[in-house]
């Protein structure tokens, strides 16, 4: 993996608590520590996005009546799917 070096300021408790997890082993360094923190952060970030856009399809008139459209147009397959899939259990 290619890194790019960068300079972070951050308040004293906040690095001493980081240290405090490498020595306990549970990072292997403040880097690493670093790394794993801002992607969780970032992860966090989209699912929130995502999320977000749901919430907007669930108050969009026009996406519930063409979910409704595509839902009724795959009704019966639906159905006869479910059904070759019980007669197979």
């Amino acid at each position: 993996m290619s890194t790019n070096r960068t300079t972070v300021a951050l308040p004293v408790d906040l690095l001493s608590s980081i240290d405090a997890v490498v020595r306990s082993g549970r990072a292997a360094s403040r880097n690493a520590f670093l790394a794993h923190a801002v992607r969780h952060e970032l992860e966090r970030l989209q699912r929130e996005a995502i999320d977000r856009q749901f919430e907007m399809m669930a108050t969009d008139a026009q996406y519930q009546r063409e979910a409704r459209r595509i839902s009724d147009e795959y009704a019966r397959s639906d159905w006869e799917a479910l059904r070759v899939a019980e007669d197979d259990s």
